[in-house]
């Protein structure tokens, strides 16, 4: 019996591929740690990580509550009663996305850690060739020209 790889990496929660991703990177920061700052620049990559994490926390945070208000679904994969347009839905479509990976950005510039940031565009590219994929074809599915409206109009991710 032959498993899809992508279809066990749905069952993991997105959140939790950001979180994996970035603990898979840090043996090689340990093992062969190296910084892509100065250390005359290392403070200002700390205060842009803190910026970067809160900006993410602060979207992922408006996106979750829309959501949540209005008894939709987070999981990928899973049905839709509600096709959601306002609040950060405006400029992106995937202001979740967005945020997770502002988050990301922040947390490897306020620990000043380089590895991490090669395990990004792996995720990023789980994102756009797996996930976003699948959440499309429910929501073309589910909402058809309403959805293709919304696509005409609001980009993917900014």
């Amino acid at each position: 019996m032959k498993i899809a790889p992508a279809k066990i990496l749905l069952k993991i929660p997105v959140p939790w591929v950001f979180v994996l991703a970035y603990l898979l990177a840090l043996p090689f920061q340990l093992l062969f740690p190296f910084n892509l700052f100065s250390s005359d620049n290392l403070l200002y990559a700390k205060i842009a990580g803190v910026l970067f994490f809160a900006i993410g926390a602060f979207f992922a945070s408006w996106s979750l509550l829309i959501f949540h208000r209005a008894s939709i679904t987070t999981t990928p994969g899973e049905q839709s009663k509600l096709l959601v347009e306002q609040g950060p839905y405006r400029y992106s479509r995937n202001p979740m996305y967005v945020s997770l990976v502002l988050a990301y950005l922040g947390e490897a510039g306020f620990l000043t850690q380089a590895w991490p940031l090669f395990a990004l565009p792996l995720v990023i590219l789980y994102l756009n060739r797996i996930v976003i994929p699948l959440e499309e074809e429910i929501l073309r599915r589910d909402f058809g020209n309403t959805y293709g409206a919304y696509c005409s109009q609001v980009r993917r991710w900014i």
